[in-house]
Parts: structure tokens; C-alpha cells; sequence
């Protein structure tokens, strides 16, 4: 019919722009139609010819494609206090997923223990989880443990502030360390394979000075990476399901307590492959809707040049109440909002400060660049100071160590890199009325999922987020339980202490951080600080501590006088430097100066490069040491008779050299390249064009589904004997039959003495006689 005919001609010509045909008189020669506005009320109806003006100068094109645009507009925030989610979900999701993951790490410990052998709960199995963790399970861990809140909302926030350069700089500036660690970590193999805590090699290396000044350092590293976790976490809850700040921050912590405190590192690391591959699943997800289904790489790139094309007049009227510039809310002087003054712009529109030609798309960024600065220096304290990461280490085979920590920092490179690249930049693109104040906060995945998806995306990024918050939580959890029960209960307290007590305090210590870092998180949040502010302060704090510990087991010449000099120096000048710097830029101090990038990095960068250089110094011109680190692991003591791990066969010298050499050269070369040959290489880019943008996305995509099956199914594969005994014991008790001559997988009971004891290797003519017996 000719209707028809002129509404398909009418819908080719004005699409994207022509947000909706309302109505068409055909009784007229003229055609008239109504354009959708951001007024909120009707057009006048108009001759065809000015409608496309009328609709390109009120409303962004991008709003033309989603579902939901009418929605958008006249919002002076995505959420606006509403929820997309009824809050009975948040309490499914906070409690309920907590619950579920308690009984099923329960029931896969118990499974691990009765069919397939392992070690029974001892102090040592419970912080060590028996020293023999695969490469794919470690690997798996450690992108567990480093996918923070922050990994997956801070990323698309800074991606909302600074386009390419964002997603990228979080991703390589925090993945370095890692793939560094693995030094540490096959070092910590070769010289202390018998330590708990990182700070029980302080104390045999340096004394007790020195390992009071790291256990405060330690610390204060699990308590700032642990209100990250909960502060984005609750903010997060709060904004899609309703449910209090404060109840949120409370209840958050009780999913990790519970089986933490139950199963110790090994239910931890079971939990942390279930939870890495939610994340990833939910990740692979969201790139597809962006990229793939719902938008393409190409419309993306036309849209992010369309939110830089438009004026602050432009962008005065898109974000105001009735389309007017008298109306705007595009500049606010929000005090509540940290860092913002009057007639900062509260939303992704119109050119970006710093950027070149002001483009979302370049990676010539100084805010950018200045972003990737503080990240890098913030988290080398937040890997190297992190107990987490030592007892990956200590947990993980001596062959496995090293190449562990290289895939895991490989495969985590995807997780902020992709998910941000996706809905961070689909934010700016599609110019959701997302306050600066929300996208802060951590709100900016959640927003473009719910728009993407409704509430199926909400709940989507509500269980990836949580996935999140409760595997570093865990780890977190068992690094302090860590940290009291060898360095402050058996150090300082009770130097005779039994496996039963330290296993005791290990769990009780679970129990009160938990309860400890909910109400820290809602202290936090009630003083004004948000995400963000806590994610660039954390350097300041701990980035003197850093080149010290790595020091300590690299460098024979390390002194610890220099070390306990160096930590506090350095962390004294960084607060010097930091309350300075703001006083220099603002004339004043306040939470808001001390928020802004410039002094976020001097007082980072003062942390680490003032530490490192007094200790360089004292060790080498005024205390030098010559120190054998052969000696070292004979001043760390076993609290019980359990050798798993520490054999001689499994600490194999030659072998963990050849592991120390293959990590040095390619954790060094990957280094090279992520901070260095991939930003170097996209400066002749500019500004990037829409095919060298979609090869940015196309590696992006193709990193995220690599990393996501690497992650998925080598842990399976390497542990498919396991598995197999697991499942065949499984069969065997349900034909109520024996296996292999015993009652399942019936272990020894383990030696408990009262005196702190070398590791003992079992006599050969008993495991001998214990071979046959089972023969």
C-alpha cells in the first residue's frame, strides 16, 4: 500500500537520525510527520524537509537505536535512585550465591579428600593447600584473585574519561605485575619453599624490625585491596537491586567467610575456577552484544565520533530538562561528587580535554597516560605487598609457579581490557545520561548492561560482580588469617603453638576481618569516599614497600635496616608529597584536592622511586650484605610433619633454575611490550580510523574468548586424574564396593610435635611397606 511505501522511504532516509514517525497525513500533498525530541513533549508537526534538522540538533543519534531512548530523556542520572531490580534479587545474590558456594567447595573438598586422596585439614594444608596446585588451577587463581570490583567497573570508568587509552593503560598497568611476580614466585620456590607468609621470609632474612615494619605494610595492602572490593561491590547492589549500602557492605563478606573458614586455600582455589569462569562467561557475553549483535565496530566508532562533535551549548540542551540551555544539569558543582568543581561536565559529550583533536579514539591522552602512570605504580604494591600472591606461590608446584603466574597475567589482560573496551566505550557512544558521580562510583558496566539487556543484563552484571568481589575476598580473607596466625600468634603470642591451635586462629581470623572490613567499607562510604578515589590513593600507602621485598629475594647486598628506612622514607615522603601537591594546585586540602590525577601521581610516584632509591643506597654504600640465601629456609619452621611439596624430587634445583630463566626472559619481554612497543606502535595511528578501530576491537574480542577457553578447560585437563579418582570412588561407594583394597582413600594421621620441626622425609622401607600393604 502507498502508507506503507512512504514509511519505508521515510525510515531509509532519516534512520538513525529520525528517532520516531508518530504520525503521517497522507491527505496532503505535504507531507507532515512528528519527531520525537528531547523536550519530552510532541514536535509541532513540520514540513519533511526541516524535520532531520529539527531531530540531529535536539537529540543524540545514538538514542535513535535503543530500545528505551523515550527513557533517556531529561534524566539527570542513568539510575535517578530507581533500581532496574526488585532488591529481594540482591538478597538472592549476596546470600544466596554465598550459601550455594559454602556446600559446593564443602561437598568438592570433601570429595578431594575421601576419593582422591589428598591431604586431611592440617594447618598446613589449610594455608598451603599442600604446596602441589597445578599451572592451569594457579593460573586460574591468580585471574580470579586480581579481578577486582575495580577490575571490572573502575576499567569502564576510566574507559567513560579517556576511550582507548583507558581500557588499555588499566589493563597493561596492571597485568606487568604479575607477570614480574612470577619472578618472585619461582624465587620463593628455589631459596624459602617451606614459608607460609611472605613476612616469615622478612623475619629469617632481616629480623624482627624489619618484619613488624613489612606485616604493617601487609596489612594495610589487604585492608585497602578489601574496601575496594566493597566499596564498589555495595555501591554496585545498591544501584541495581535497592538494597542498603550498609546492609550490602555487611552482608557481602559472609559468602567469603563461610567457606574460607571452612575448607582454607584449597576451597578457596576450587571456588576461584568456578568464579573465573562466571566472569568470563558473562564477559564473552557482553562483547558479543556490543560488537556483534546489538551494534558492530563500525557503528561504535561513528557514534564515539558523534559525542565529540557537539558543543557545550549542544551538550547543555541534550542533558537538561526540556531541551533548553536554561534547564541544563550538564555543569554541576556537586560537592558530593569528589574531585568536581563548578562548571565541570558531568557527562561524555562534547570534546575530550587531553585527548588529541579531543577524540575518544587515540591513544594520545594525557590524562590517559597519566592514568596509566598511577595504575602501574599503585599496583605493584597491590601484587608485591598482597600476602594473596605470596601464598599463590607458596601453594603452587615449583614447576608450576612461574609459568602460572605468566598465563594467568596473559589471560586477565582480557578481562579489563575487553569488558571495557565493550561497555566502557558503548557509555560514551551511545551518551547514556551517566553522571560522573555514578561512573565514579563504578556504575557504568552496570548501566549500559541494563540498557543493553533490562534487567536480564543488571542480574548479569550483578553475578559477575559478585563472582568478583567474593574470590578476591577469599584470598584476601586467607592471606590476613595468614599473616596473624605465623607472624602475630605463633611469632609474638604462643611460639609453641599446635597445628590444631593455628588452624584455630586461622579461622576465627576469617571470621573477624570479614565482620572488621563491612563496617570499614560503610566508615568509608560515609566520609565521602568512593571507588575511585581509593583505587589512586592505594600507592601512596603502600608503593614503598615494594622494591624492598623484591630486594629481599633477589639481592644478596639487601640490607634490612636499609629496608625498614626505605618503607617508612618512602612512605613519608609520598604523604608529603601528596598533601603538597594538592596545596600547590588547589591552595587548599581537602578530599576532593587530594583526589585529582596530578597529585595522585607525585605522591605514587614518590612512593616507589624514593623507597627504592634509599634502599639502593644504604645497601650499597652503607651497609652492604653478603648474604647466602642457602641459609634462609633453614630459619623457617614447619608447625607440623607435612612434607607435601618440599620433597626433594618436587624441588628439584636444575629444574627450578630453567623455570627461573624461562620466567626472567619472557616475563621481562611481555613487560617490554605492553608498556612500551603497543603504546609506541599506535601513535602513528592519531586518532583512529574506523578500520584500524576495528582491528582494535578485533583483538579485544579474539583476547577475551582465548583467555576465557584457556582458563575454562586447562585446569580440567590437568586435572582429569584427580578427577577421574574422584568420579570412580564416586561409582564404587554407590556399588558399595572398595577401592584399590581400601576404604576409599583412607589417609594417615598426620604427626603433630610440639616444637616447631624441619621438614622430615618419610623413611623409604615404610612408604615401601605401605605400597604393599595397599597392594
Amino acid at each position: 500500500p502507498p502508507q506503507k511505501t512512504l514509511i519505508k522511504k521515510l525510515d531509509e532516509h532519516f534512520h538513525p537520525t529520525l528517532l520516531s514517525i508518530q504520525s503521517v497525513d497522507y491527505t496532503n500533498t505535504s507531507i507532515m510527520a512528528t519527531a520525537f525530541s528531547c523536550d519530552k513533549s510532541s514536535a509541532p508537526a513540520e514540513f519533511i524537509a526541516n524535520l532531520a534538522t529539527y531531530a540531529v540538533e535536539n537529540c543524540p543519534v545514538s538514542w535513535s537505536v535503543g530500545a528505551n531512548a523515550a527513557e533517556l530523556v531529561g534524566r539527570d542520572s542513568y539510575f535517578q535512585g530507581s533500581t532496574p531490580l526488585d532488591t529481594w534479587v540482591g538478597y538472592l545474590v549476596v546470600v544466596g550465591f554465598g550459601a550455594l558456594f559454602s556446600v559446593f567447595t564443602t561437598i568438592v573438598v570433601y570429595l578431594d579428600k575421601t576419593f582422591a586422596g589428598n591431604a586431611s585439614m592440617t594447618s598446613e594444608h589449610f594455608n598451603t593447600a599442600g604446596r602441589m596446585v597445578k599451572t592451569g588451577l594457579t593460573a586460574s587463581v591468580i585471574v580470579s584473585q586480581w579481578t577486582w570490583a575495580a577490575t571490572l567497573l573502575q576499567s569502564s570508568n576510566v574507559a567513560w574519561q579517556y576511550g582507548v587509552s583507558g581500557p588499555f593503560w588499566y589493563a597493561s598497568g596492571a597485568t606487568i605485575q604479575v607477570l614480574l611476580f612470577g619472578v618472585l614466585a619461582i624465587s620463593l620456590k628455589d631459596i624459602a619453599p617451606s614459608a607460609h607468609t611472605m613476612c616469615e621470609i622478612v623475619r629469617a632474612r632481616w629480623g624482627k624490625s624489619a618484619h613488624l615494619t613489612f606485616l604493617f605494610f601487609a596489612f594495610c595492602a589487604n585492608i585497602i585491596v578489601t574496601s575496594m572490593l566493597l566499596l564498589g561491590g555495595a555501591a554496585t547492589v545498591e544501584a541495581l537491586t535497592g538494597m542498603k549500602y550498609e546492609l550490602a557492605a555487611f552482608l557481602i563478606p559472609w559468602g567469603v567467610i563461610l567457606y574460607t573458614s571452612t575448607g582454607g586455600l584449597k576451597a578457596t582455589f576450587m571456588a576461584s575456577y568456578l568464579h573465573t569462569m562466571i566472569i568470563f562467561a558473562v564477559l564473552i557475553t557482553m562483547i558479543t552484544l556490543v560488537y556483534i549483535k546489538v551494534y558492530s565496530s563500525d557503528q561504535i566508532y561513528s557514534f564515539l565520533d558523534n559525542t565529540v562533535s557537539y558543543s557545550p551549548e549542544q551538550c547543555m540542551a541534550i542533558y537538561s530538562t526540556d531541551g533548553t540551555v536554561e534547564t541544563s544539569f550538564f555543569y554541576s558543582g556537586d560537592k558530593t561528587v569528589l574531585g568536581q568543581t563548578e562548571g565541570t561536565a558531568q557527562y561524555a559529550c562534547g570534546p575530550v580535554a587531553g585527548n588529541a583533536q579531543g577524540s575518544y579514539l587515540t591513544m594520545l591522552s594525557g590524562d590517559g597516560l597519566m592514568f596509566g602512570i598511577i595504575n602501574i605504580v599503585g599496583n605493584f604494591g597491590t601484587v608485591f605487598v598482597d600476602q594473596s600472591y605470596w601464598q599463590s606461590a607458596i601453594a603452587a608446584r615449583p614447576a608450576s609457579a612461574a609459568k602460572g603466574y605468566l598465563l594467568g597475567g596473559i589471560c586477565w589482560f582480557a578481562i579489563p581490557f575487553s569488558l571495557a573496551t565493550s561497555l566502557g566505550l558503548a557509555s560514551t557512544a551511545l551518551m547514556l545520561p551517566i553522571s560522573r558521580g555514578e561512573a565514579g562510583s563504578g556504575l557504568v558496566p552496570p548501566a549500559v548492561a541494563d540498557n543493553l539487556l533490562g534487567s536480564a543484563g543488571a542480574v548479569l552484571i550483578l553475578i559477575m560482580l559478585f563472582m568478583a568481589i567474593v574470590s578476591t575476598g577469599s584470598a584476601e580473607s586467607i592471606a590476613v588469617s595468614s599473616l596473624v596466625a605465623y607472624d602475630i600468634y605463633r611469632e609474638y603470642i604462643n611460639p609453641e603453638a599446635t597445628g590444631k591451635q593455628i588452624l584455630w586462629v586461622s579461622r576465627v581470623t576469617i571470621v573477624v576481618f570479614g565482620v572488621f572490613m563491612g563496617l570499614f567499607a560503610i566508615a568509608l562510604n560515609a566520609m565521602g569516599l568512593n571507588l575511585g578515589w581509593v583505587y589512586l590513593f592505594m600507592g601512596i600507602v603502600i608503593g614503598s614497600a615494594v622494591i624492598p621485598l623484591w630486594n629481599m629475594m633477589t639481592w644478596d647486598k639487601a640490607s634490612g635496616k636499609g629496608a625498614i628506612i626505605a618503607a617508612w622514607g618512602g612512605f613519608a615522603l609520598a604523604l608529603i608529597s601528596w598533601f603538597v601537591g594538592a596545596s600547590v594546585e588547589s591552595g587548599s586540602v581537602s578530599v576532593a584536592t587530594l583526589g585529582s590525577n596530578p597529585v595522585m601521581l607525585s605522591g605514587n610516584l614518590v612512593a616507589i622511586l624514593s623507597s627504592g632509591f634509599i634502599h639502593y643506597v644504604y645497601s650499597k654504600f652503607i651497609d652492604p650484605q653478603e648474604y647466602d640465601f642457602s641459609t634462609l629456609d633453614a630459619n623457617i619452621h614447619l608447625v607440623e610433619q607435612d612434607t607435601a611439596g618440599l620433597t626433594d624430587d618436587i624441588l628439584d634445583k636444575d629444574e627450578i633454575r630453567r623455570s627461573k630463566r624461562w620466567i626472567v626472559r619472557r616475563g621481562y619481554l611481555l613487560t617490554f611490550v605492553l608498556i612500551i612497543v603497543w603504546p609506541i606502535l599506535s601513535i602513528p595511528a592519531q586518532v583512529f580510523t574506523e578500520s584500524y578501530f576495528a582491528f582494535w576491537v578485533l583483538v579485544s574480542i579474539a583476547w577475551g574468548f582465548g583467555a576465557a577457553i584457556v582458563i575454562t578447560f586447562l585446569p580440567l585437563f590437568e586435572s582429569q586424574e584427580e578427577i577421574g579418582k574422584v568420579c570412580s570412588g564416586m561409582f564404587n561407594f554407590a556399588m558399595c564396593k572398595k577401592v584399590e583394597g581400601e576404604e576409599f582413600a583412607e589417609e594417615e594421621p598426620v604427626k603433630e610435635v610440639d616444637e616447631p620441626a624441619e621438614p622430615v622425609k618419610e623413611p623409604e622401607a615404610e612408604v615401601e611397606a605401605d605400597a604393599g600393604e595397599s597392594a
